[in-house]
C-alpha cells in the first residue's frame, strides 16, 4: 500500500520552496523503491512552518518543518517515509499540535486537510453538505437561516449578511440579480482570502451558490485580486469541475435553478475594494466610488439588485446551512456571531491563520498563538483590520475581540488581520504612511479624501521638522475631523483613524 505524503501547494508553501521539496521526496522514493502518494494540500495556516510535510501513518498524519529542498536527503535517511522521529524538524501528531488544537475551525476546518481541487476529497469531509440542503430549502429560508447565525461581513463595515440578503431577495426580479465575491484582498497583514481560495475553493464556489439560491440570483462572479495566480488558477479549474459534476450550471443539483460563475481579475487598486468601486471596475468603467443610496443591493452590478460579500462571508455560508444558524451563532459574543479568521503577520514569531471565536482578548492571540515578536523584543503597537485602522497600544490589548468592543476604542476588527509593531517602529512614521498610502490609492472623486491626505502628509512632515509644532497639530486634528465627516466612502473617512491613534498613544513619537 502506498504511503501518503502531504506537500503544501498554496502561495506561501511554494514562496518556500514547496515545490522542490515534492520532487525531492518523489526522486528519493523512487530511488529508495518506496511506493508512495503524493498530495499536494492548501496550507494548515502555520506559515512560520511552511512547508509543512505531512506522512500519513496509521496513528494519524505526522509532521516535519519547516523543510527546505536541502533538508529532503537528511530526513529521507531518518525515516521520513515511515514517520519516524529521529529528525530536528519532526513535529508530531499535526492535529495533536497546541496552536491547532486551541482553535474553533469552522470555516477552514479543511484547510490542510484535502486535496483542494478534490471534489471528492471536498464531500467527505462535509462538502456541499449545505448546499443539499439548500436546493431543497424555500429561498426565504435560507435567508432565514443566515439572518440566525448573526453573520456579520468580514470587512470594515461588519454589515449583517442576512439583512443584505432579504434585501436583494426582496426586489422584485428585473432581467438579471448578481452575486459578486470582493476577493480584492488588498489590507495589511491579510491573506485569508488567499487561503480560502488556494486551499478550499469548492467552499467558496458552494457559499455563493446558496447565495444565488437564496436571492434568485443566477450569476456570480469573483473579482479577484490580479496578483494571485495561483488562487486565479485554482478557482478556474474547481468552477470547471463543479460545473461537470452538476454543482453549478443551468440546473444545480437537479433543483431547475440556475447558478453561473466565473472569475475576473481586478484593476489593481486599492479602492476597488470598496463595494461600489468594485462594481465600477467589473462593468469595465474606472473604479471610481459611487455615491450612496441607492445601495447595491437595490441598484448594484448593471443596476441590477446584487448582493456584495467578501471572501469569508461567503465561505461561512456552507457550514450555517449544513448545521445551521444556531450552531453558528453558538459560538461569539454580544452582536459578534461565529468565529473570525485571524491573520498573524508583520513583527511576530509564528505568523499564520487561527480561526477563533469572537470573545478571545488580542492579548491572548498575541501571545498563546504568535508567540510574541520575531525580533524578541517589547511589542509597542498592534494594527488590526487593515491599513485604515487604528494603532492599539499595550493598554488596549486586553479587548475582546469583537466589533462593538473595538469599535469603543475607536479601533476596528475589519477583514481580522492582526500587524504587529516592537519598540523600534516609529509611529511617527506610520501615521505618515496612512496618509500617503491615501494619496496613492483614493479614486479622486471627493475632495476631503484627494487633498485632505495630500495636505495631511505636509502637515505631518512639518510636525517632525519642529515647525511650528503646536498650530500644526490642531490643524492636523482638524484636518482628520474633516476628511472622517466630508469623504465619500470609508478610503478618505478612516484614513485619519491611524493618525488619530498615534496622537493620542504615541505623541512623543510625533516630536521626537
Amino acid at each position: 500500500m502506498a504511503t501518503r505524503i502531504y506537500v503544501p501547494c498554496d502561495t506561501t508553501a511554494l514562496s518556500m520552496g514547496a515545490d522542490e521539496v515534492a520532487r525531492l521526496i518523489q526522486y528519493h522514493a523512487g530511488a529508495r523503491g518506496v511506493d508512495i502518494e503524493l498530495v499536494r494540500n492548501g496550507s494548515r495556516g502555520l506559515c512560520w512552518l511552511e512547508p509543512l510535510v505531512e506522512i500519513e501513518t496509521t496513528t494519524g498524519r505526522i509532521g516535519y518543518g519547516p523543510i527546505e529542498p536541502d533538508d529532503v536527503q537528511a530526513l529521507v535517511d531518518a525515516g521520513l517515509f515511515d514517520g519516524k522521529s529521529d529528525h530536528p524538524l519532526f513535529l508530531g501528531p499535526v492535529a495533536d499540535m497546541p496552536y491547532l488544537k486551541r482553535q474553533q475551525r469552522l470555516t477552514f476546518s479543511r484547510i490542510g486537510i484535502t486535496d483542494p481541487l478534490s471534489i471528492d476529497d471536498y464531500r467527505a469531509h462535509g462538502g456541499f453538505g449545505g448546499l443539499g440542503k439548500a436546493v431543497a430549502m424555500m429561498p426565504q429560508a435560507i435567508v432565514d437561516d443566515v439572518k440566525t447565525s448573526g453573520l456579520r461581513g468580514r470587512g470594515g463595515a461588519a454589515f449583517p449578511t442576512g439583512i443584505k440578503w432579504q434585501t436583494v431577495h426582496d426586489e422584485p426580479w428585473q432581467s438579471q440579480k448578481y452575486i459578486v465575491c470582493n476577493a480584492d484582498e488588498g489590507d495589511s497583514g491579510t491573506f485569508a482570502d488567499r487561503l480560502v481560495m488556494e486551499c478550499d475553493p469548492f467552499m467558496l464556489i458552494e457559499g455563493m451558490t446558496i447565495a444565488g439560491l437564496a436571492v434568485g440570483a443566477t450569476r456570480g462572479y469573483i473579482y479577484l485580486r490580479s496578483e494571485y495566480p495561483v488562487a486565479h488558477r485554482m478557482l478556474d479549474e474547481a468552477i470547471r469541475r463543479a460545473e461537470a459534476a452538476g454543482y453549478l450550471g443551468e440546473d444545480v443539483r437537479g433543483s431547475g435553478r440556475a447558478f453561473h460563475l466565473e472569475v475576473r481579475l481586478a484593476a489593481g487598486a486599492y479602492i476597488c475594494g470598496e463595494e461600489t468601486s468594485l462594481l465600477e471596475s467589473l462593468e469595465g468603467k474606472r473604479g471610481l466610488v459611487r455615491a450612496k443610496p441607492p445601495l447595491p443591493a437595490i441598484k448594484g452590478l448593471f443596476g441590477q439588485p446584487t448582493v456584495v460579500n467578501n471572501v469569508l462571508s461567503f465561505a461561512a455560508i456552507p457550514f450555517i446551512l449544513d448545521q445551521g444558524g444556531q450552531a453558528y451563532a453558538d459560538y461569539g459574543m454580544g452582536n459578534s456571531r461565529g468565529t473570525l479568521p485571524i491573520q498573524l503577520a508583520g513583527n511576530i514569531r509564528q505568523g499564520g491563520l487561527i480561526e477563533l471565536a469572537f470573545g478571545v482578548s488580542l492579548k491572548e492571540i498575541l501571545e498563546d498563538f504568535g508567540g510574541g515578536t520575531f525580533t524578541g523584543r517589547p511589542m509597542k503597537a498592534v494594527q488590526v483590520g487593515g491599513p485604515l485602522m487604528a494603532y492599539m497600544p499595550a493598554s488596549q490589548w486586553d479587548t475582546p475581540m469583537d466589533y462593538e468592543a473595538f469599535a469603543k476604542l475607536g479601533a476596528g476588527i475589519g477583514h481580522g488581520g492582526v500587524v504587529v509593531f516592537d519598540d523600534t517602529a516609529d509611529m511617527a512614521e506610520q501615521a505618515r504612511f496612512a496618509m500617503e498610502f491615501c494619496t496613492v490609492e483614493s479614486c479622486g472623486k471627493c475632495t476631503p479624501c484627494r487633498i485632505g491626505s495630500v495636505r495631511g502628509v505636509e502637515v505631518i512632515d512639518r510636525i517632525r521638522a519642529g515647525e511650528n509644532r503646536d498650530a500644526n497639530r490642531v490643524l492636523l486634528e482638524d484636518l482628520c475631523e474633516t476628511m472622517v465627516d466630508g469623504s465619500l466612502c470609508a478610503m478618505g473617512g478612516m484614513t485619519p483613524f491611524p493618525v488619530q491613534s498615534v496622537m493620542k498613544h504615541f505623541p512623543d513619537d510625533l516630536t521626537a
